[in-house]
């Protein structure tokens, strides 16, 4: 069930998503608020589950994680074991920055980053070792386009 949130409570959010490291100060003024308001909103926002964990984004590329592949994943096993192990190595490996599971004739689709194809094909040699994968089909970017952690608001 979403969150019932007005548009102070969005105006803040919008600021967070922009960059969290703002001070409560920094907060209020943009959004035409005082701090102790700011704050109780953010505590209560946090507390609704709205407002998860907060980290930092990294650049890949000046990491050296030049390669991002797709990775569709199509399965003959639908076993609770085997979706199990199969959970468990994708959680596992930190190359993994996103994990779906789709309708249709693809299974599941991963979000790869690592060094280069050589990197890819480790992981790619690693993953099969574990879990029985009927089929894979790995898609280099060429590009990326748009990324973003922001969400509409």
């Amino acid at each position: 069930m979403a969150a019932r949130l007005d548009e102070m409570d969005r105006k803040i959010l919008a600021q967070l998503q922009e960059d969290a490291g703002q001070s409560l100060d920094e907060i209020a003024r943009k959004v035409g608020s005082s701090k102790t308001p700011v704050w109780n909103r953010i505590r209560k926002m946090k507390d609704l589950g709205v407002i998860g964990r907060q980290t930092v984004l990294l650049d890949a590329e000046a990491l050296g994680l030049e390669a991002c592949f797709f990775v569709l994943i199509r399965t003959s096993e639908h076993e609770v074991e085997w979706q199990r192990k199969f959970l468990n190595a994708l959680r596992a490996r930190p190359e993994v920055l996103e994990a779906h599971r789709l309708a249709g004739d693809i299974d599941y689709i991963l979000k790869i980053r690592v060094r280069n194809a050589r990197a890819y094909d480790q992981f790619y040699q690693a993953l099969i070792s574990e879990v029985k994968i009927h089929n894979v089909t790995a898609l280099l970017s060429m590009e990326e386009i748009k990324s973003t952690t922001l969400l509409p608001l």
